[in-house]
């Protein structure tokens, strides 16, 4: 409405206009923006060196001119706020097609640590206890033998169990299952019975209740098949399919648009190419049948806690910070932050953090051991790392990765696709070069 005086703006009005183009101003440095995940931030606004951090971009570009990677994407944020996204190399090297900020990636065992967070959030409508045996809630389990070793005509010797494996050493990966992936008979005896391509989730049970222990409980740390149980344990107990409880309970929630056990064609375009890196560092598309991974066009029958998602780096950027934010994003909450502490506190008794156990580039250690679903860092100095106490972290198959400080209130997750062999230790290197930027509160 027109100022009927002398045409002019009244002092009043003037005021309010400002106050209500900074208040604008200001919500837009603190609104994500379209195709970020969280409020940008100039480096220095959070404690980092621009300088300093141009030595990560040039790290990371390091690796794809190497061929170490055919592509990668990083995210680094602290206090909330995202302090760089880049992207190096590319999504697709037979068609050129440059990696994106918005590429999927198949991010493996970065799925266990989404289901952990599933468990958690059940664990607190009292569906579970961390002592409770896991019978209790798979009672074909009830009869569960422990592999002792072979008898003169190498016949398997088995006895029972000390005690029933628990929740919490299901949690942790000592309760005694396995892969299917090592040599030892039992592994064979997974593999055989092709535990990993059951048909249902039931199914991989009624196989497992069949199959002996590796260990008895509590005796050892193997990286296992513990987690897909998980995923079947969601679907016991919250009445809902894995997929479903994922996209309703996590997904939707927190805006992670494109996070999912299958990928609807019209994002295919999307997916960044699974390579396997010879010896030679030779690149060649990768089968995914021989990886384990399903037909990524439809709903898989077995959805797979423990390595089944898709996933961008921005979309697990905000499951991430999500957990460093004592299990709330954006007025959101999932969790209570006595719950995060749980699931990422350290499980393990000092006897199995020796340096005997281990998996891929990561061992437990004096200093590093295991919380429910990612690896914690007790005592960085111990283990030799430069992060801060209490960071809690895990990586995939293919190479993706990320990390949580909570110490330093600072996230990163990396993400790249290969396969076969382990290459640089991404997990180790990119704290070093990110901690080197960080110069300030």
């Amino acid at each position: 409405m027109k100022n009927q005086g002398s045409g002019r703006v009244s002092r009043g009005t003037e005021n309010w206009l400002y106050n209500f183009v900074v208040v604008l101003s200001m919500a837009s440095l603190t609104k994500p923006v379209s195709g970020q995940v969280l409020p940008n931030a100039k480096p220095e606004q959070v404690g980092f060196s621009s300088e300093r951090l141009q030595r990560l971009d040039a790290a990371m570009q390091q690796k794809v001119n190497e061929k170490q990677f055919a592509g990668i994407v990083t995210i680094v944020a602290r206090h909330g706020k995202v302090v760089e996204f880049k992207t190096y190399g590319k999504k697709d090297l037979a068609t050129g097609a440059p990696m994106d900020k918005d590429t999927i990636f198949r991010i493996y065992s970065m799925t266990k640590p989404v289901t952990g967070a599933a468990m958690m959030m059940l664990y607190e409508e009292g569906k579970w206890q961390p002592d409770d045996p896991i019978s209790k809630y798979i009672p074909e389990f009830a009869n569960l033998k422990v592999f002792k070793g072979v008898d003169n005509s190498g016949e398997p010797v088995l006895e029972d169990p000390v005690h029933p494996p628990t929740m919490l050493q299901l949690m942790t990966h000592t309760a005694g299952f396995t892969y299917g992936s090592g040599s030892d008979l039992v592994d064979k005896m997974y593999h055989d019975q092709q535990v990993l391509h059951s048909a249902t989730l039931q199914e991989m049970i009624d196989k497992l209740a069949k199959l002996p222990l590796l260990y008895q409980p509590g005796t050892r740390w193997v990286y296992s098949i513990s987690v897909d149980i998980q995923g079947y344990l969601v679907e016991k107990l919250s009445g809902k399919s894995l997929p479903d409880f994922m996209r309703e309970r996590i997904f939707e929630p927190l805006g992670m648009k494109d996070t999912g056990f299958y990928l609807p064609k019209e994002k295919m375009d999307r997916l960044a190419t699974l390579y396997r890196v010879s010896e030679k560092n030779e690149w060649t598309p990768a089968s995914p049948e021989n990886d384990l991974a399903p037909d990524l066009s439809k709903p898989p029958t077995m959805p797979s806690g423990g390595g089944g998602l898709l996933a961008t780096a921005q979309d697990y950027l905000r499951f991430a910070q999500m957990l460093l934010s004592g299990g709330q994003l954006d007025g959101v909450r999932l969790l209570a932050p006595p719950t995060v502490k749980l699931m990422t506190s350290n499980h393990l008794p000092d006897k199995l953090m020796t340096g005997e156990f281990g998996v891929g580039l990561q061992h437990i250690r004096p200093g590093m051991g295991f919380g429910f679903d990612v690896a914690v860092f007790s005592d960085p100095a111990q283990a030799v790392d430069i992060t801060g106490k209490g960071t809690f972290l895990w990586d995939g198959a293919a190479g993706t990765w990320f990390w949580i400080d909570p110490a330093d209130d600072m996230t990163f997750v990396g993400m790249v696709q290969r396969m076969g062999g382990h290459g640089p230790n991404m997990q180790t290197f990119s704290r070093a070069m990110v901690f080197q930027a960080l110069v300030g509160p």
